[in-house]
């Protein structure tokens, strides 16, 4: 599955682990097994690079869990970026790939995630 790219989709996600590593005082992300762990219904909070214009912007957003693949995870924005206008491309409710090493935060499931991780996307990848 291929992950977003900059050049292709006009976003792209970062590497928290490589975050971290630069700030580790003041980066804290969570373990490799809870970044590793995930399963359907958990939130996943990844940082996504997004192109507006002529700059490129930085969001922390959160991501529904819905299922695991060999490449990591497949999961559904749940959150709005601030930084552009409504669209179809990377908006709540669009499905996106995403590895391990993205992950910066993570929430654990509960009865009404795991039903909202049923739900189709809104958009879904490729």
């Amino acid at each position: 599955m291929r992950f977003p790219s900059m050049a292709i989709d006009g976003w792209q996600l970062l590497d928290g682990k490589e975050h971290h590593r630069w700030a580790p005082a003041t980066f804290s992300i969570p373990t490799r097994l809870e970044r590793e762990g995930l399963r359907a219904g958990d939130f996943a909070k990844l940082m996504f690079e997004i192109a507006v214009g002529d700059r490129v912007v930085v969001e922390r957003m959160w991501v529904l869990v819905t299922a695991r693949n060999e490449s990591g995870y497949v999961g559904i924005l749940d959150n709005d970026p601030t930084e552009i206008a409504e669209n179809d491309e990377l908006w709540s409710g669009t499905e996106l790939p995403f590895g391990a090493a993205n992950v910066i935060a993570v929430t654990e499931r509960n009865e009404n995630s795991l039903a909202m991780a049923e739900l189709p996307p809104r958009r879904s990848w490729l």
